[in-house]
């Protein structure tokens, strides 16, 4: 079977493609993620990437696209909805095309394995670039292996990025940091 696997970063790989390995499926990485901000943030999960799949031996694809503008206006006007909206289908519909025009029989995304992700809407959205597409969606749910890949990532020095990726996720992950901070200023202004 030959696999396209979206790969967001190399800590939600880590137990994605043991898994696979352990199915005897041999994934290709593909890194496609228009939806990662700031730059440096960017630059560094796809260095972290290149590096860890040149040391386990998994031949990898990066499509280089940063993205921040069309980003920025295609989720203006739905913040709130913007994963579902945007971020998975602008990367998932990307890797089925890929997938289709490069012989790959089928594509799956490390995005399962994440507990923070909207599973179901991922599923949704895989499927339906699947069929528009005509490539197999390979659907496995990772989340089982979330803790020990994210632990594995760790041992092997993988940087860990503390958000999903846009701006938007980031200040989300900081919010209570950012009322305290707030609050704080507001009181010692008084």
């Amino acid at each position: 079977m030959k696999l396209l696997l979206h790969t967001c970063c190399a800590p939600c790989s880590v137990y994605c493609i043991d898994s696979l390995r352990g199915e005897n499926i041999e994934p290709t990485v593909y890194w496609f993620n228009p939806t990662i901000h700031p730059y440096m943030e960017y630059k560094q999960r796809r260095d972290c990437l290149k590096e860890y799949t040149k040391n386990i031996g998994v031949e990898a694809i990066f499509e280089e696209n940063y993205g921040l503008v069309d980003f920025c206006k295609n989720t203006i006007g739905s913040l709130e909805t913007r994963c579902q909206d945007y971020c998975y289908p602008v990367r998932l519909e990307q890797t089925a095309k890929y997938a289709k025009e490069n012989g790959y029989d089928c594509f799956s995304t490390t995005l399962l394995v994440s507990p923070y992700q909207k599973h179901e809407v991922l599923i949704q959205v895989a499927e339906d670039m699947a069929k528009k597409y005509g490539v197999e969606f390979l659907y496995r749910d990772f989340r089982v292996g979330f803790r020990d890949g994210q632990a594995k990532a760790r041992e092997l020095g993988l940087y860990m990025q503390k958000y999903c990726g846009c701006v938007f996720s980031e200040e989300e992950r900081y919010a209570k940091q950012i009322e305290r901070d707030t609050i704080g200023i507001i009181e010692n202004n008084q």
